[in-house]
């Protein structure tokens, strides 16, 4: 049956003492007021009850301390992931480049399209914002007017993006933006256009360039890199000592290939 039994007496020294149970059918608590040797009398009067003291500050404490164990080992566990991959990340990437090929000079300029290496080394300041320049060797492409070549040159584009980067389960989507300046270099026609017309352009160009793309993990540390970017390239057009025009490349540059952060 449930009910509350109580005891009282004395020590063997003379100490009063009381105690107070309320039995295993009140759900197992219980509660004791003692004086004298309390610890005594109250494992005396456990023995002979068989009601066990729940300890219900301790099964807090060890509650507590077992979520914060928790806590630490996976913040330490995300410190070290971030820390493992470094700032530095380098890429490799095969590009195809597709020109706009705009023309104000109503010869019809264009160069070919064509597929050329590409190598960039980005730094990143945080998880999220990094900076990235991009890197190739000069470029061969002929010139045409209409459907007849007329001459060739190279071009060298390095450009500077900053960029914001997302986290998404693993995969990293980013955005960049920045400037490209290009070089015009080994610029050359053919003879009959040299000789009737004396072309030339201007060898600099300096323009925004947008950019998108993701890396996507492969293994630790190594990623599938695909990138999208539009680059704003024009030059003027002379002909003699006169402005013809205005030539805009204005590429479009869509680029696969494997980056390495450390």
């Amino acid at each position: 049956m449930c009910g509350v039994d109580a005891y009282s007496g004395r020590t063997p020294s003379g100490n009063a003492f009381a105690l107070i149970s309320i039995n295993r059918c009140s759900k197992g608590y219980y509660q004791s007021l003692t004086h004298g040797k309390k610890d005594h009398y109250q494992s005396r009067f456990n023995d002979c009850t068989g009601v066990v003291p729940v300890k219900t500050n301790e099964i807090t404490m060890k509650k507590n301390l077992l979520a914060v164990a928790v806590l630490c080992a996976l913040t330490s566990g995300a410190a070290m992931a971030q820390q493992s991959e470094g700032p530095w990340m380098v890429r490799a990437r095969a590009v195809h480049l597709d020109s706009a090929n705009k023309d104000s000079t109503g010869l019809g300029l264009s160069v070919n399209n064509k597929t050329i290496p590409e190598v960039d080394v980005s730094y990143f300041f945080t998880p999220n914002i990094a900076a990235e320049l991009i890197l190739t060797v000069p470029q061969k492409h002929t010139l045409s007017a209409g459907a007849a070549a007329i001459g060739t040159l190279k071009h060298l584009p390095p450009t500077l993006l900053a960029q914001y980067h997302f986290n998404l389960n693993g995969f990293k989507p980013y955005v960049g933006a920045g400037i490209n300046y290009t070089r015009f270099s080994s610029v050359r026609f053919a003879p009959a256009v040299a000789a009737a017309l004396n072309p030339s352009i201007d060898k600099n160009s300096f323009g925004a360039a947008l950019q998108v793309g993701v890396d996507i993990p492969l293994q630790k540390n190594l990623y599938l890199n695909i990138d999208v970017k539009k680059v704003f390239i024009k030059t003027d057009v002379f002909a003699g000592a006169a402005k013809a025009g205005t030539f805009k490349v204005d590429p479009v540059l869509v680029g696969v290939g494997l980056g390495w952060r450390f």
